[in-house]
């Protein structure tokens, strides 16, 4: 529905206001929600248009935070155009990219400027930037919060890119430093190398070969180092995917002491077991690796107590030939998976197996990720003066993914099939 400066309005027996799915007329103009009517008492003019939708669910649209649009410099990969259709066709009404792979990366006021020139009439969904935090890069930093990046993103380990390399223990600090007071947040990619590493020997087409070469002890490391600074500076700091339950604990504490600290876990942590990943099936790598069926449990129950905030896709897209399919050599494969246009339904088909309800995935896919990027004042929420981001869809319903419903640039994908059908109205 187009939204302009006239009244529209989108009618449902079920409106997801709070936790509560109740009959309502929401009625916008200029892209911002201007009133949400009970059905029973609901007087529409006879000016305004209104789509119907029967008794599909209205909520507020899905805020993705970590997504890998590779625009510029490596649009083969993916790009604005398809990155964020396909972000519509799945719900994703504001996706916040990340400052790799593209070719420069965001790191510098000149190439964040460069970034948002290339976006410029491409983009089908709100699309927000995270900054980096490179080697050397700290003077920047302050002049890219001034000019809107929501926050910044470092590596502890390489990132597999040579453009943005991975920081050191003084690196952290200066970026530390530079973010105190400015209430922006570092977002960590939460891995350190470690030893002992898989014999040479190892069979490269087994999954186990590449998931002992990233066991839990690197996130483990990686976020004592993470929790540490936290605590020192009081900078908001964002542990991003996080594969292993194991390091839970430590964050519960980090939280206690004080230390403003959040965490997100993915879809295809959640979705998806090392036991079933067949002997050279590439599609299936990432970094940090999907670990087995019982630490994903652990993930869901960390889910549903509180301990992780947040579910994104981290849609890390690329072309079918780096992810060597026909050798099946994990180890030499591109890790990075792609579910943008998939995280709703991937997350309602497990999450309502588990008591979660639809409040709760607003919450988790939405609300958090809004907060996490500063805009919780627009986003994530039905309610009058909210940007009119809504998402339209049957969580009842199943369907096939065939290659032709993909807006992916490149279809890779690991997704087979799931629980549920919609439509979006951002």
């Amino acid at each position: 529905m187009e939204l302009g400066s006239t009244l529209s309005a989108v009618r449902s027996t079920r409106v997801l206001i709070g936790d509560r799915l109740c009959p309502a007329v929401v009625t916008m103009r200029g892209g911002k929600i201007h009133e949400i009517l009970p059905e029973s008492n609901c007087s529409v003019t006879a000016h305004t248009e209104v789509l119907d939708v029967g008794d599909s669910v209205v909520m507020p649209g899905v805020v993705d935070c970590h997504v890998h649009v590779n625009e510029p410099g490596r649009t083969s990969w993916e790009g604005f155009w398809t990155a964020t259709r396909a972000a519509a066709a799945g719900g994703v009404t504001t996706i916040v990219d990340m400052p790799l792979n593209s070719v420069p990366p965001t790191t510098t006021l000149d190439h964040f400027h460069e970034k948002l020139q290339e976006a410029t009439g491409k983009c089908f969904v709100d699309t927000a930037f995270w900054g980096g935090v490179i080697p050397g890069n700290q003077p920047e930093l302050r002049p890219m919060i001034h000019a809107g990046v929501a926050g910044f993103k470092c590596f502890l380990i390489h990132s597999g890119v040579e453009e943005f390399p991975h920081v050191t223990d003084s690196d952290l600090h200066a970026a530390m430093k530079q973010l105190q007071g400015t209430g922006s947040v570092l977002l960590f990619h939460a891995e350190l190398d470690v030893e002992p590493k898989p014999e040479e020997t190892a069979d490269p087409r087994q999954y186990s070969t590449f998931l002992q070469s990233r066991p839990d002890v690197m996130e483990m490391e990686a976020i004592r180092t993470v929790t540490d600074l936290c605590l020192q500076y009081q900078v908001r700091c964002h542990i991003v995917h996080l594969s292993s339950a194991k390091p839970l604990t430590l964050i519960q504490r980090a939280r206690q002491a004080g230390a403003p600290l959040t965490v997100e876990t993915t879809h295809h942590y959640l979705s998806l077991s090392a036991e079933d990943i067949p002997a050279g099936a590439t599609h299936f790598k990432c970094c940090p690796p999907i670990r087995g069926a019982e630490n994903r449990e652990l993930l869901w129950s960390a889910l549903r107590d509180g301990h992780i905030d947040m579910v994104v896709s981290d849609h890390s897209p690329c072309t079918p030939d780096l992810k060597n399919m026909e050798s099946g050599d994990f180890t030499q494969a591109w890790g990075g998976i792609s579910s943008l246009q998939f995280g709703l339904p991937l997350f309602w088909s497990s999450a309502s197996k588990r008591g979660f309800q639809l409040s709760d995935v607003v919450r988790l896919l939405s609300q958090e990720s809004a907060r996490l990027c500063g805009l919780d004042q627009h986003k994530g929420r039905l309610s009058p003066g909210y940007d009119a981001d809504l998402v339209v869809w049957d969580p009842e319903r199943e369907f096939e993914i065939s290659e032709a419903d993909i807006h992916h640039k490149n279809k890779v994908s690991i997704v087979s099939s799931v629980d549920c059908e919609w439509t979006t109205n951002p």
